[in-house]
């Protein structure tokens, strides 16, 4: 992306990075959200919220958290929430994705430069094949997003009259993106924690949206090769691919698993299920402190077991390259897999018979070592400036710092100070890792640089 500026008669090319891009794209879309938020149109009373609450429902909105100071359901008017709306499908999707799409729309060429962009974006191969790779990604969406929608309309229609048609595009839209946001009411989901269509609709949306599209055309790929090819597809998925589902499906199930045990016996959860009922419950928790942020049982009323494991899976969030947030699933594969074959004294890093490029281990560590520092600063600050309990603290930063929006309810209690710490935790939490991806991908380390001779050092 080009900006060209005339002085004394000159051009002057001027070139912004691609982190940059993308955290001024970001930035641009919150505050073009927080002008339209602050309009007493956006308001269901009709009298302008204040600026903070509307920044922090902006940002909460665009990099797709759910943490909200005012309840989306009943501060907001059709008009609000349509825009929240539209900034959580913005989010979702990403800045780069949108403005690709807008350009197609538009019949303009991508430039050279946005094209190196959306290639390490989404980390592509090639700048060939990027117009199809932008079309699919938007309308497979869309696409999901509808279906999602209709499915959604069988539960919330019965239950909420017309309003349930209104309700079940803004949940499958917020459910994708795993955004968290909902306009049901005071208490999230939670009316609906055992009815089998609202938590099958939202966990299939959930995990859809943060597997990732590359995983998405990969398993596409694969099964439109089945008949060319009779080996079995799972061989033949990209080790992205296969590294991603594999991990989405080991938490899924000791998610499962530990907060059902956690869990069973608890009169503030699901003490008094039944064990399907308490099955299904624990399953939603498991998928949605992947960083969805739909609740279905209060986040307070976990065992602090539950809640430390909560803690945990929204760290990790979901897959790359998707509308979740985290550290990302591969992420902490790469990690595991390099400190195993430390332990083992292997001089590389292998999944599935697969070597990992030491590159991408570096930015592993990279990304996690942001995540982690940003969720620190943020812990200390909210404890600093508040008398909340330490859990509940650190929970809310955990929470905004993988984007997942899930609350032990002390959000709607934050002063000014306490909204604008979460406010710059959750832009952080969201363009950071994304931006430090990228700029790895763009770095290309220089071969014949003069490097500092080597020295070992004690560790552990």
């Amino acid at each position: 992306m080009y900006y060209i500026t005339e002085k004394k008669g000159e051009k002057m090319n001027k070139r912004l990075s691609a982190t940059q891009i993308i955290m001024l794209g970001f930035l641009a879309a919150i505050i073009a959200g927080t002008v339209l938020l602050a309009l007493p149109v956006s308001s269901a009373s009709g009298k302008a919220v204040a600026l903070e609450d509307a920044l922090f429902t902006a940002t909460t909105s665009v990099c797709v958290t759910g943490l909200v100071t005012l309840t989306t359901a009943s501060a907001w008017s059709v008009f609000g929430q349509a825009v929240i709306l539209v900034l959580i499908q913005i989010g979702g999707l990403g800045i780069i994705t949108v403005t690709a799409g807008v350009v197609m729309a538009a019949n303009r060429k991508m430039r050279l430069p946005d094209r190196l962009l959306l290639q390490e974006a989404f980390n592509l191969n090639s700048l060939a094949g990027q117009r199809q790779f932008v079309k699919k990604v938007i309308a497979g969406t869309f696409a999901v997003e509808g279906a999602g929608a209709l499915i959604y309309m069988t539960a919330f229609v019965p239950a909420m009259g017309a309003r349930g048609i209104w309700a079940s595009v803004f949940n499958s839209v917020s459910a994708f993106c795993n955004a968290g946001l909902d306009v049901i009411g005071e208490d999230s989901l939670c009316d609906f924690v055992v009815n089998p269509v609202v938590n099958f609709v939202t966990c299939a949306l959930i995990i859809l949206g943060g597997i990732g599209f590359i995983v998405w055309l990969d398993v596409l790929r694969v099964f439109r090769e089945k008949r060319e090819n009779r080996q079995n597809p799972l061989k033949r998925l990209s080790l992205h691919s296969k590294i991603a589902l594999s991990a989405t499906a080991v938490l899924l199930v000791a998610g499962t698993a530990l907060f059902l045990i956690f869990e069973y016996d608890n009169p503030y959860t699901i003490g008094a299920f039944s064990f399907t009922h308490k099955l299904e419950a624990a399953f939603f928790q498991s998928v949605t402190t992947r960083t969805a942020g739909f609740a279905t049982v209060p986040q307070n009323g976990l065992t602090p077991a539950s809640a430390v494991t909560a803690l945990l899976f929204m760290f990790i969030g979901g897959s790359p390259v998707g509308t979740a947030g985290g550290v990302k699933t591969v992420t902490i594969a790469v990690i595991l897999a390099a400190a195993l074959s430390s332990v083992r004294s292997k001089n590389e890093t292998t999944m599935f018979r697969r070597s990992i490029a030491p590159a991408a281990v570096k930015r592993a560590l990279a990304v996690v070592a942001m995540s982690f520092a940003i969720t620190f600063v943020s812990s200390v600050a909210l404890l600093a400036t508040s008398s909340f309990d330490t859990l509940d603290a650190i929970y809310e930063a955990v929470s905004a710092t993988a984007t997942v929006g899930l609350s032990r309810g002390v959000t709607g209690s934050f002063g000014t100070v306490q909204k604008l710490i979460i406010t710059a935790t959750m832009y952080l939490g969201r363009v950071g890792p994304i931006s430090l991806a990228v700029a790895f991908n763009l770095r290309r380390e220089n071969k014949n640089a003069v490097k500092d001779p080597t020295e070992e050092i004690s560790v552990g």
